[in-house]
């Protein structure tokens, strides 16, 4: 059944309270992004892309950057978008609500709602010939609808018109909701493809006066599809283009095979004839009848859309939030292949030679000319070279004596032409260097607890740099390694540096090279022994015994014997422990003690209970059994005891 106009009329008048405009803020740019698409198109006056989401039941304007502007609620079921020829007007099928939305393309206000009365859509729509064309219909009884804008529906004529494909020569019509497109270099006709069946009917109206006329009809089987997903008016010429892939030439009547663009899903084409074409997971561009693309993007696209001056290609991608706005720019620029091989390693001073080939699906201009760079340490920002021209086969080859040694690198540029991008490559050469010599005192030198010793490091002949820095890495986990001095050294090629010895330590000196030398680095580890000393108490004199001062107990008094050491986390002292017999030092007891925190250990000796015992003891520090390694072995001093009554 056909909608009253009485009901047309009124869902006209009151179609804005159903609808709610959303304008984006001032907040910084945001992607456009829908969560499943619901037509694309694209408007040349307001420079606007705009975007049906299903999921949302919304329409979003982005600007040709890709970001989000405006949107627009309320519209369910959002499947096709169209613009009026001049602009002013977005149409937006809604296929839930049975409905042709009118908005206002710069403001995304309602103009009008057109009820379809039809259970099964609408679905795609067009604009062509001063109206909205769209498709409807269920799988077994598709057709074409159309609203004409210029029709008030208070004047009591309803604009929606329902069954309007025409009746001769078109045989049982269309099953399912057919896809439609226009194109504004082909004026008043309108490309109609079926998607009922598993071969789809063909079909070009000529609608420019209003009431659609057939141009061209192919319904027979398997004639020119197994299944229609896609169609698109050629500009420019008198074909359709069918799944992104394959020509339909029309004429007299009928439609015809007339070529092919290598195998594709769907396609979008440009006023100038570009042809953008979805395969997978890339984004190709055709010239007209072309077998090898002008330019292919890494992009998998579900939706294409090109800009009306043809100055870049909108495509709707997969992404983690639904399907994102991309903007594929310079989409008729070539993108050339440069390779540039040079040796893996050369000798300074010597020439060597760069190769490469730059090739292009577009012939490049005879004759063009690459730019040359070389990057080396004399010239880390980049000195420019001659520049090489192309042979006729595209390769090229320049030869170079490079001034400096290390890592040179050859980037070889292509600026562009008119019709092709500009693209660079570069390869790097190991240049060779001289050694030099470095050296560092002190390797394998012990000193005493905190003693300040002076590293010298002793520089070689080199080109440019004369600098050196020394570093100094004490053992330890607890420190690392420190810069402690840098600088240049002096006329004898020395430059020195104090060192606490404090713990064992590893000394540096680095030399970080020139264009012309290597870069250099010497290890020197010297050792710094621990400070230790005893105190004993209890005694009541001390007194010597031959030569040697000896601590007086009474054989019944208990020595005590604390060590100070140098204190580390876990340290231990060991404590020796001799006695003297006819004339002999036995050792009896060595054992080991911890430090506390303040360096401490004390020790109490038992007493003898029996007078004329001569003993004596000594604290040491042993590398690596005393709880740590970061001093070498120090031996404390012996004290020593003698019992009496």
């Amino acid at each position: 059944m056909r909608s009253t106009s009485t009901a047309t009329a009124l869902a006209v008048l009151f179609s804005s309270a159903a609808l709610s405009v959303v304008s984006a803020g001032p907040a910084s740019a945001v992607t456009a992004t829908v969560g499943s698409p619901g037509g694309i198109v694209v408007s040349d006056t307001l420079k606007r892309v705009y975007l049906g989401d299903d999921t949302t039941g919304s329409i979003i304007a982005a600007d040709y950057n890709g970001n989000r502007v405006d949107s627009v609620t309320g519209i369910k079921g959002v499947f096709d978008l169209a613009l009026s020829d001049d602009g002013s007007t977005l149409y937006a099928t809604a296929r839930v609500s049975h409905e042709i939305v009118a908005l206002d393309a710069a403001t995304l206000d309602i103009k009008a709602r057109y009820p379809v009365a039809t259970n099964t859509g609408p679905l795609y729509v067009e604009y062509a010939g001063g109206k909205a064309w769209f498709s409807y219909g269920d799988q077994w009884d598709g057709d074409l609808g159309s609203v004409d804008p210029a029709v008030d529906p208070a004047s009591g004529t309803d604009p929606v018109a329902l069954a309007q494909i025409p009746t001769e020569g078109t045989g049982s019509g269309m099953w399912g909701q057919a896809l439609l497109d226009t194109d504004p270099l082909r004026p008043g006709l309108l490309a109609v493809g079926e998607t009922g069946d598993s071969t789809g009917t063909e079909a070009v109206l000529d609608v420019s006066s209003g009431t659609p006329k057939v141009v061209a009809w192919n319904d027979q089987s398997y004639t020119l599809n197994d299944g229609l997903g896609d169609i698109d008016l050629v500009a420019g010429n008198d074909q359709v283009l069918v799944n992104g892939t394959e020509r339909h030439a029309y004429a007299n009547g009928n439609l015809t095979k007339d070529g092919a663009y290598p195998a594709g899903w769907q396609a979008d084409i440009a006023r100038n004839g570009l042809v953008a074409q979805t395969s997978g997971d890339k984004v190709a561009i055709y010239r007209p009848d072309a077998t090898q693309p002008v330019r292919t993007y890494s992009q998998s696209a579900t939706a294409l859309a090109w800009a009306p001056d043809s100055s870049r290609v909108f495509a709707l991608v997969s992404s983690a939030s639904g399907y994102t706005l991309k903007v594929l720019t310079d989409p008729a620029l070539n993108v050339p292949t440069l390779t540039v091989n040079a040796p893996a390693t050369a000798a300074r001073a010597k020439s060597l030679t760069v190769k490469g080939k730059i090739s292009a699906t577009v012939p490049l201009p005879a004759g063009a000319k690459l730019a040359v760079t070389r990057t080396d340490l004399d010239s880390p920002n980049g000195k420019a070279l001659a520049t090489v021209t192309v042979k006729a086969d595209g390769t090229y080859s320049f030869a170079d004596t490079p001034p400096a040694g290390g890592k040179v690198k050859y980037t070889v540029k292509y600026a562009g032409d008119a019709a092709h991008t500009a693209v660079s490559a570069s390869d790097t050469v190991d240049v060779s260097r001289a050694t030099t010599t470095l050296s560092l005192n002190n390797n394998g030198k012990l000193y005493s607890y905190g003693q300040d010793v002076k590293f010298t490091a002793h520089l070689g002949k080199t080109y440019k740099n004369r600098s050196v820095s020394i570093y100094a890495d004490p053992f330890g986990s607890d420190k690392g390694k420190k810069l402690i001095k840098t600088g240049t050294v002096n006329s004898d090629g020395n430059i020195s540096a104090w060192v606490d010895m404090t713990r064992d330590t590893a000394v540096t000196a680095v030399f970080a090279g020139d264009s012309r030398y290597q870069s250099k680095t010497v290890k020197s580890t010297a050792y710094a022994k621990v400070k230790i000393s005893t105190a004993v108490s209890k005694h009541y004199k001390t007194a010597k015994i031959g030569s040697t001062t000896y601590y007086w107990f009474h054989k019944s008094t208990d020595p005590l014997l604390t060590t100070t050491m140098s204190y580390y986390p876990g340290r231990q002292q060991r404590f020796d422990l001799q006695v003297y017999y006819q004339g002999t030092w036995y050792s009896t007891d060595s054992e080991y003690f911890p430090l506390g925190s303040n360096g401490k250990s004390a020790v109490s000796l038992g007493a003898p209970d029996e007078s004329g015992i001569r003993a004596r003891m000594r604290s040491v520090y042993v590398n690596g059994s005393s709880g740590d390694s970061v001093n070498s072995t120090t031996y404390g001093s012996w004290k020593y005891l003698y019992f009496s009554n």
